[in-house]
């Protein structure tokens, strides 16, 4: 298993601009058509369609969270869609996701963060069009099992006692609970490795997750009949290291293991982009 403390072999030329496309596609699902990109260096036997990467984050985060693997992949080439996840429960979310990878034509790669693989491991199920799963300090969830159940699975997870929780009361009288990070441990507990000032913005920016979707179960998992690549993170307060192994082992995941925080896509986007662009080439039609 390689351990990987690095970052990317480089920064991209016009990483600014690229990430200003990369923001722009966010509206994609309402307003555009996202088709595979033609690699026209692909060898001998024509060109090659390079997959739309879909990423899917997690709790606690938003599609912002992204930012940085999509300058990257797009400065490469793919064609990139950073999904709105509801963090409602993996069931409706994967609906949800399903919507827009229904929307988009051609082969495609999808990347859950944290939670995002439960959703994900969801989604693609059945989908002939995803080629390979990316999980990034992500849930791989056999069906029967939560994401609470999996966390607790072995030790060193603090995020209980850094979670914020609010009841609500729902439309048909009944009550909810929607969990936060609180802000003033947000850093330590999700992002330690990300700049104090960046990572003060994602505590203010962070999406709420439903308590019920970390209890509600898997019914199914695509890494079973789907090839997957996990990226570990050693120094995770969320999913701790041992959890995403094991979780890995099982799934038959290539893997590689970082030094990092939960926040790797933020932390260490040059790398989780090398990941997923290594996928994509593994599983190119």
């Amino acid at each position: 298993m390689p351990s990987i403390k690095g970052g990317r072999r480089r920064v991209a030329t016009g990483a600014v601009s690229a990430l200003t496309a990369g923001l722009a596609l966010g509206a994609f699902a309402l307003s555009g058509t996202a088709d595979g990109a033609t690699d026209t260096g692909a060898a001998a036997g024509g060109p090659r369609v390079k997959p739309t990467v879909v990423l899917e984050h997690g709790a606690f985060a938003d599609g912002s969270s992204w930012n940085g693997v999509i300058a990257d992949l797009r400065a490469d080439g793919y064609p990139v869609v950073a999904a709105a996840n509801p963090l409602r429960g993996p069931a409706s979310d994967a609906a949800a996701l399903r919507t827009v990878l229904d929307h988009i034509k051609g082969p495609k790669v999808l990347v859950g963060h944290s939670y995002g693989g439960n959703v994900i491991s969801e989604a693609a199920a059945g989908d002939p069009d995803v080629k390979a799963l990316v999980y990034v300090a992500a849930f791989l969830p056999a069906p029967g099992e939560t994401a609470l159940e999996l966390t607790g699975r072995f030790p060193g997870s603090t995020l209980p006692d850094a979670l914020d929780p609010v009841t609500y009361r729902q439309a048909d009288g009944s009550t909810a609970t929607d969990l936060y990070i609180q802000q003033d441990k947000f850093r330590h507990q999700f992002a330690a490795d990300v700049p104090a000032g960046q990572a003060a913005l994602m505590a203010a920016e962070q999406r709420p997750v439903a308590q019920a979707a970390l209890e509600e179960k898997a019914t199914v998992a695509a890494w079973k009949t789907k090839p997957s690549w996990d990226i570990i993170t050693t120094e995770d307060l969320n999913i701790p290291a041992a959890v995403q192994r094991f979780m890995a082992q099982r799934a038959h995941a290539h893997t590689t293991e970082v030094a990092a925080s939960h926040s790797v896509a933020v932390s260490h986007p040059h790398l989780v982009a090398d990941v997923i662009e290594r996928a994509a080439r593994a599983t190119a039609p």
